[in-house]
């Protein structure tokens, strides 16, 4: 007989009023015991509403908690650096602290592939994302996990505070951090421009890849995934996810081409 709390984890997720959050809770609400941090209540799950930037008023949700998703952000550089600051670095900072604090087993940070955005200003990775498939050469090398990273701006370098914020939780405190570093998300549910045909995930896939993390093994204290959907002109390698998160995408942008 399988341990109930296996069956029936407490999972805390921030951020569940988005669009991943909201995709995230109808995937795990059956077989789990959800609470929501939130700005603002969510509907028909316990909320606890606070901001992330104060540590004292959020730690009250993490209690009783087994795993943590941390979805939520300012996403984009749309955002002022204060907004960018409060909410993805002090904000990231608290949940982790928050998460070491309350005794929780997991934390699955919703990183970026923005992290690594800024190669596409080299070739071939510039005529991939462009759509000009014809000049991208027979034989290149996809950008794996344990690159260097390389943000386009400021808010892809916060998530990248956020990596290196849960690998010092995970050597120092023992707290296991998943890093899912996420591709572009949309409400279409489809890619929209040349760009997304490379780095799309659809919604499926992403709630797929972060209920696999939620699962991964309790001895795998740190690692980072790229999550986005079998994207044929994706620059980004997820052989690593497949082969340790077990992370095999249902989808594909090649099926959206008009």
């Amino acid at each position: 007989m399988e341990d109930e709390g296996t069956l029936n984890p407490n999972i805390l997720i921030t951020g569940m009023s988005g669009l991943i959050g909201t995709a995230v809770r109808r995937r795990l609400e059956p077989r789990a015991r959800l609470t929501a941090l939130n700005r603002g209540d969510v509907p028909g799950v316990a909320t606890v509403r606070a901001d992330l930037s104060d540590l004292e008023a959020i730690r009250p949700a993490f209690e009783g908690q087994d795993t943590v998703i941390h979805l939520a952000a300012k996403a984009g550089d749309r955002y002022t650096w204060e907004e960018l600051r409060d909410t993805n670095v002090i904000g990231t900072r608290n949940v982790l602290e928050a998460a070491r604090l309350a005794g929780c087993k997991r934390v699955v940070f919703a990183s970026s592939g923005a992290t690594v955005a800024g190669w596409e200003r080299e070739e071939p990775y510039r005529a991939i994302v462009e759509g000009r498939y014809h000049d991208v050469p027979a034989d290149w090398v996809r950008i794996r996990h344990d690159m260097a990273t390389r943000p386009k701006g400021p808010y892809a370098s916060t998530k990248i505070w956020g990596e290196a914020l849960g690998r010092h939780y995970a050597d120092n405190f023992g707290l296991s951090v998943i890093a899912l570093r996420i591709g572009l998300v949309n409400a279409q549910d489809r890619p929209v421009d040349a760009r997304q045909h490379s780095v799309w995930c659809s919604q499926r896939d992403v709630v797929n890849a972060i209920e696999l993390a939620v699962d991964l093994d309790e001895a795998i204290r740190y690692d980072i995934f790229f999550v986005l959907s079998d994207n044929r002109w994706s620059y980004r390698d997820l052989s690593h996810a497949r082969d340790v998160l077990g992370f095999v995408p249902r989808e594909s942008a090649e099926d959206h081409r008009g």
